[in-house]
């Protein structure tokens, strides 16, 4: 039996690498080196295109470095690649991009069963596959891709901040929805006249990221950036994203301007900054959001991005193991589900291919608990949500723990000492190691 890989990105080299380490036949398809997106130079896999910083390191106080530390006990070839291209970078974890890729590149071809062919795919094979095309995948396949989950394909992602719900002031907000309408699902942040001029004030002048030059133009077609709503006259964002109107606390008070912030999961944990889709970057994002009262202690476990991103509506068309859910032989892996950053798209290859092995194998997968970081990516890409957006690696996204552990670092360390345990517990109830 042979699977098919399609692209050679992060994802798509972990799930191929793991595969053929399992005894499976793999083919791999990518573009390069004859053809290349406008974003790739590098005629390697596994190409880093944004950054050579796969973030923080430190397991027990970043939760990307927990999800790091979560993938070398499940053998990434991600983490193996960087350990041998590191490059000094204090609490981050950074890396030789030309080495780092070559590697990756050098162990996929090392492997006898696997089998690389450079061409472009455009329509998605039968039998055994999985899709890791990334945020650019290209023209053909993403109508194919499109057409088998429904339409429901997104040509950019344009996210909102998410803080964690014990860094909000709750003495500076209510909760409610507008005119009385709902319950508790809405936190409101008012803004005094004084508060919402100066705020605006800053954001306008606020330093914002740079884009590709295929993404000008294009991104925020569908989406007003906050900061460019900002700029186009000192009450328009009273009359968007900070709408006063039929909104009252307890006592019937009404204000100048009103931030909402929702519940971003069930349990509460985490909540968005409500029409706060933004280009600022992260600095300027933490400096300028933290003048509103409610969130001037705020924690932001996800800052606003807005880029060209590919991916998937995934809760509609997704299972908790990657497949989808009308063709259970077929997977999808990488940016393209909905997670978020280099190393939560490796560690969704490495998932999807012990799914699809399991499955090969008639066994039915077994997913990671949401107590680890792997696990709470994999709830968050199948979890019912109306407003499915890209999520990357944060503490806000685990179960939260069995008692109140009110010191965040505290907190941090048990959640991490927890999702290890958990995902080595994973690990040796697989039996494929």
């Amino acid at each position: 039996m042979t699977v098919k890989v399609i692209g050679a990105g992060l994802a798509g080299s972990e799930a191929a690498y793991r595969l053929a380490g399992l005894g499976v036949d793999v083919e791999l398809y990518d573009i390069k080196p004859r053809k290349f997106t406008p974003a790739h130079k590098n005629e390697n896999f596994g190409e880093l295109v944004c950054s050579n910083s796969l973030k923080g390191k430190d397991p027990f106080s970043n939760a990307c470095g927990l999800l790091k530390e979560e993938m070398r006990i499940l053998g990434s070839l991600t983490m193996e690649a960087a350990a041998n291209s590191e490059v000094p970078a204090g609490g981050a974890l950074a890396v030789d991009r030309e080495k780092f890729a070559a590697y990756i590149t050098k162990k996929l071809q090392s492997r006898k069963n696997i089998k690389i062919i450079c061409r472009e795919v455009s329509q998605i094979p039968e039998g055994w596959c999985i899709i890791a095309t990334g945020p650019l995948t290209t023209e053909g396949l993403s109508r194919s891709i499109s057409n088998i989950c429904g339409g429901q394909l997104h040509f950019y992602d344009a996210s909102a901040p998410i803080v964690s719900r014990e860094s909000i002031n709750f003495s500076k907000c209510f909760t409610g929805d507008r005119y009385g309408k709902g319950g508790d699902d809405y936190l409101n942040c008012p803004l005094t006249k004084e508060e919402y001029e100066n705020f605006t004030e800053e954001l306008v002048k606020a330093e914002r990221a740079d884009l590709h030059s295929f993404e000008k133009g294009e991104i925020f077609e569908g989406c007003m950036p906050v900061e460019v709503m900002a700029a186009r006259g000192k009450d328009s964002l009273r009359f968007a994203m900070l709408k006063p109107v039929g909104l009252r606390d307890a006592e019937g008070n009404k204000f100048y301007a009103v931030l909402q912030l929702r519940k971003e999961n069930g349990e509460g944990e985490a909540y968005n900054l409500v029409g706060f889709q933004t280009n600022l970057k992260f600095s300027e994002q933490k400096r300028v959001f933290s003048m509103i009262p409610a969130l001037e202690n705020a924690d932001f476990l996800r800052y606003g991005v807005m880029h060209r991103n590919t991916f998937i509506n995934s809760p509609a068309c997704l299972n908790a193991d990657f497949s989808h859910k009308l063709r259970p032989e077929l997977f999808f892996a990488g940016q393209i589900t909905g997670v978020e950053g280099y190393v939560e798209s490796a560690a969704s290859g490495i998932l999807a291919a012990i799914h699809l092995y399991e499955k090969l194998n008639g066994r039915e997968p077994q997913i990671p608990q949401n107590t680890t970081v792997c696990g709470a990516l994999s709830a968050h890409i199948a979890g019912a949500n109306a407003d499915f957006q890209p999520m990357n690696a944060n503490f806000g996204i685990l179960k939260a723990p069995e008692k109140t552990i009110k010191d965040k670092k505290q907190r941090y360390a048990y959640l991490a000492r927890r999702a290890i345990e958990n995902i080595t517990e994973y690990k040796q109830k697989l039996n494929i190691y």
